[in-house]
């Protein structure tokens, strides 16, 4: 008689079962690792150097079949890609997702290393989704123009607070374009260290500002020829999203089939916090979960749609060329939604802050919308 595995039996696909679940404690010059041997039950522990290659000799060590977890976090995925290719199964876990003892007030790498391996061993590891390599070397320019971006805003304080200092205000229009910055050029001090300081702020102004425009020319040539360039354009059939903003969502959030269009505003967070027990329910300020590069995106977008919309200006009519029919169409009926939410907020005298992070929770789902939708 011949016996038949339980699984096969039922026509299920095997259960991957591992023998030794493996969490590390990684930081920047060590790597703590704590196994468990699920049929012995021993517990195998080792400090290591954070070298791949060093923590691969020692779970290759281990009892197999092998899983290792580690949290995210500053170090990157460098350890879990080098796994993966020596065919290690390795997951990467969500710190905020982690279940701790609430009287647990010890805090060491190997208990934390064994706190990995046992929420592994059961089943409790919430899994973030690792980029790919060319993924996340674009995020990485995108977050390289965001961090450019804010050094020209903080720049651009410096010069026009030191001027002010001195009783100094430009009154010639507009701000920060070629007449201004004329004008700054020929500002001149009798003292030679004001002097020094002000063409100092007035440098690191111009060269802020030069090292963001490149890096905003880099991104302009990857959203237009790249796999998040469809995306990129059907995201531009919404107002506020041109083309650096559209590129940048496409690549912070990857793969938008994770998501659907009411939970992709809790990924970035823009959902109410909760406290609610039995008959009471009370409901906070938003979680500011997930991606905050993505929630300040959408924040800031949302505002554009305040303004009236009577349908494709010149600038929103280019970008709708490049897209497909069906997104030009969702396009076109979120622009109109989103600026009627605006309107419904101001006859109910809502703050505009909270009206925009409301708008900016609902942008979240039409993106998500033109994102998934078919050419």
């Amino acid at each position: 008689m011949i016996l038949v595995e339980p699984y096969l039996q039922l026509g299920r696909p095997p259960v991957r079962y591992q023998r030794t679940s493996v969490g590390l404690d990684v930081h920047a010059r060590s790597v703590v690792g704590v196994g468990v041997d699920e049929v012995t039950g021993e517990v195998l522990r080792r400090r290591l150097c954070p070298a791949p290659e060093e923590v691969l000799g020692w779970v290759r060590s281990l009892p197999g079949p092998v899983k290792v977890v580690y949290e995210a976090g500053p170090t990157g995925y460098g350890l879990y890609r080098a796994l993966e290719a020596a065919g290690v199964l390795c997951v990467v876990a969500a710190p905020s997702k982690l279940q701790r003892p609430a009287g647990d007030r010890v805090q060491t790498d190997y208990r934390d290393a064994a706190h990995l391996a046992k929420l592994l061993r059961l089943g409790e590891v919430t899994e973030v989704a690792v980029p790919s390599v060319e993924r996340e070397a674009a995020r990485d320019l995108v977050r390289a123009f965001e961090h450019a971006r804010g050094d020209v805003m903080r720049s651009r304080h410096r010069v026009s607070k030191l001027l002010l200092r001195q009783g100094i205000v430009y009154s010639g229009g507009q701000p920060w374009n070629g007449v201004h910055d004329a004008w700054l050029r020929r500002q001149r001090f009798e003292q030679a260290p004001l002097q020094a300081a002000y063409e100092s702020a007035y440098e690191a102004m111009a060269m802020a500002v030069a090292r963001r425009e490149r890096l905003e020319t880099a991104i302009a040539v990857m959203a237009a020829d790249s796999p998040y360039t469809p995306v990129v354009r059907r995201l531009g059939c919404l107002r506020p999203i041109a083309e650096v903003t559209g590129f940048a969502l496409a690549v912070e959030i990857g793969d938008w089939t994770r998501f659907t269009g009411s939970s992709i505003g809790s990924y970035v967070g823009l959902v109410p916090s909760e406290h609610s027990s039995g008959e009471s329910r009370a409901q906070g300020a938003i979680t500011k979960t997930g991606n905050g590069h993505v929630r300040r995106l959408l924040v800031e977008s949302a505002w554009h749609h305040r303004k009236p919309y009577r349908g494709p200006g010149r600038v929103l009519q280019r970008r709708w060329d490049k897209a497909p029919a069906p997104a030009r169409a969702r396009g076109h009926a979120g622009n109109r939604r989103l600026h009627h939410r605006w309107e419904q907020f101001a006859a109910r005298r809502k703050r505009t802050v909270i009206a925009d992070v409301a708008v900016a929770r609902e942008l979240a789902g039409w993106c998500w919308s033109l994102a998934v939708i078919d050419d």
